[in-house]
């Protein structure tokens, strides 16, 4: 059993209470510094995850830790759904993207709730469609929030999950552990309130079991066709899975 990396030493809160009180602090630049860090290649991925449901051209969509929301309304650009809902355990993500859905006039469209990811307040069988960018690496526990996605997956519906992955191949390797380890860091000190979050960022990184790790979870929980897609030298990637 791996060691829970959790974003704050503080034992006392739970992983989910830490990741929560995490993004309400970096809530406000959160948007820039992905942006910024990712040197804008973090939009290119999640164009690139979301065409994975081109075909399927599900109406409704479940993003689970949405944050402030930019991967659906990517998801609205690109595969015009009837609706999106976006859950997140961070009200202070919540109330930026609930900011930006009023100023594109998208409330009929796009529409978020607090909740927790391995418990999602949401029936069986109700989405057509659930994404996760970024966001199941803060799971608390993997395995029972990949299991609540498959539950409230429709029949025959699919999964994209974009995560960081662990790159192997020399010297991108090497390039992406020294940027994460000592950048990022520096960058997120610079720019947040919160320097802990983004040394955290690395260890959960480092942390996940990403690659044929994560799609062996997928087919525990009951996923089918699971595939792994690495982007950018395995920077990033993309896994599916239908239910």
């Amino acid at each position: 059993m791996s060691k829970t990396i959790t974003p704050y030493n503080n034992q006392q809160a739970t992983k989910k209470e830490q990741v929560a009180d995490m993004f309400n602090n970096i809530s406000k630049t959160y948007d820039f510094l992905n942006h910024f860090m990712s040197l804008g290649i973090d939009i290119i991925w999640r164009k690139k995850a979301i065409n994975e449901l081109k075909k399927d051209q599900p109406k409704l969509i479940l993003d689970v830790a949405t944050g402030t929301g930019d991967f659906a309304f990517e998801a609205l650009k690109i595969l015009k759904p009837e609706k999106i809902i976006g859950v997140d355990i961070s009200r202070g993500m919540l109330d930026i993207a609930e900011q930006k859905i009023a100023k594109r006039g998208l409330g009929d469209k796009f529409g978020v709730k607090l909740g927790d990811s391995e418990k999602l307040p949401f029936n069986d069988k109700e989405f057509d469609a659930v994404t996760v960018a970024y966001g199941v690496r803060n799971f608390e526990n993997l395995e029972v929030g990949l299991a609540d996605i498959h539950r409230v997956l429709k029949q025959g519906g699919k999964a994209v999950v974009l995560e960081f992955s662990k790159p192997k191949a020399f010297p991108i390797k090497q390039l992406y552990n020294f940027y994460f380890n000592y950048i990022t860091p520096g960058i997120g000190k610079l720019f947040s309130k919160d320097s802990r979050a983004y040394s955290y960022l690395p260890e959960s990184v480092a942390a996940f079991p990403d690659g044929k790790n994560f799609v062996a979870l997928m087919d525990k929980v009951g996923f089918k066709n699971t595939k792994q897609r690495p982007l950018a030298f395995g920077i990033c990637s993309i896994y599916t899975g239908v239910k």
